[in-house]
């Protein structure tokens, strides 16, 4: 019998150096509003409750996840489980109605203030237990942006305070400025730029790291033979490289160690993606709270269950190159990424 069968719910981690105890997977919200083709609404409602029976507690969103509207998709559940989840959401990155692949940069102080006023509205809560810093803005001043949500924290408005995709060295200059609980970046068997420096510097100041992507968008799940061709038209992969052309078939050939790892273990490749990650807190020592999201209540269970799965020496050693033979970029442009910033 696997060890990644059963509905129990999973084991808890600590947020941060002072926060809440949450489940050691969370739920990302993300793709019930938009990216990835059309959602059923009663079948992600369906989903959702399954998180508090599994759970999974961290529970995370964006203001910019369809312009505004997976916060209001999410309020009704929010309202409903309040006290059991720790919810997450995040200002930062801009969106034009008209041009659906514009990206922008705001971390101004008027902006957040504007833009949490805004997520608690959507959200239909009085306070935000987790808010992010989305991306940097490289024209704003990091300890001016920290201290701006930092009066948000005093005003009882947010909890505790995250950043997404920033380095080492932009994570221990925030901290500085005010405790971070977590660090939200892409972190999978595909992508590992962020055990450059910011993994370390999590581990050093207790800050919990949350994978983004920890299925590399679909791609360590092995559903994909050819995404260039397997993809809705308006699925929003299609605009990553690792998902165009000659890429893709690259890329997929790239997960029979995960296919034999996973028949060892009775579990599915994406179940192996997420251990692998899950087991980067004994490997760097720090929390991991990946947050892999899925619309169907029953890959819900089949995630969580990823969570009693444990890799041995040797899988870990036969996973270890796959990161540097990933075909494409993650972003077509990569300056929305702390990689970008490296020194």
């Amino acid at each position: 019998m696997s060890n990644a069968a059963g509905n129990e719910k999973i084991a808890t981690v600590r947020l941060g150096n002072d926060g809440p105890q949450i489940g050691v997977q969370g739920f990302g919200a993300m793709g019930i509003s938009e990216f990835y083709g059309d959602t059923d609404e009663a079948a992600a409602r369906d989903t959702l409750e399954a998180t508090v029976e599994a759970g999974v507690t961290l529970i995370d969103t964006a203001d910019v996840y369809g312009f505004g509207a997976n916060e209001e998709f999410l309020a009704p559940f929010v309202a409903a489980h309040r006290d059991e989840i720790t919810l997450a959401t995040k200002f930062g990155l801009e969106r034009r109605v008209d041009d659906p692949h514009y990206r922008g940069f705001n971390n101004s102080r008027a902006y957040i203030r504007k833009a949490v006023e805004a997520s608690l509205r959507r959200l239909d809560v009085d306070v935000i237990d987790l808010y992010y810093m989305h991306r940097r803005d490289p024209q704003v001043p990091l300890v001016e942006t920290v201290a701006a949500m930092a009066e948000l924290v005093a005003e009882g408005k947010v909890k505790y305070l995250g950043l997404s995709e920033v380095t080492g060295a932009e994570l221990r200059e925030a901290y500085a400025v005010h405790p971070i609980a977590a660090l939200q970046s892409e972190w999978s068997v595909f992508s590992r730029d962020v055990e450059r420096s910011a993994v370390g510097a999590a581990a050093d100041l207790g800050v919990t790291f949350v994978p983004y992507s920890p299925l590399g968008r679909g791609l360590l799940t092995g559903a994909f033979a050819d995404a260039s061709k397997e993809l809705a038209s308006d699925d929003h992969r299609r605009t990553h490289p690792r998902f165009s052309d000659e890429n893709a078939k690259a890329n997929a050939a790239l997960l029979s160690p995960l296919h034999k790892i996973a028949a060892v273990h009775g579990a599915t490749t994406a179940q192996i993606a997420l251990a692998w990650v899950q087991q980067r807190a004994q490997v760097h020592g720090l929390s991991v709270v990946p947050i892999p999201g899925t619309r169907k209540r029953s890959r819900l269970f089949e995630n969580t269950g990823a969570t009693r799965i444990t890799l041995g020496a040797d899988e870990l050693a036969v996973l270890e190159p796959l990161a540097e033979q990933v075909s494409g970029d993650r972003y077509a442009n990569m300056d929305f990424t702390a990689v970008n910033r490296e020194g």
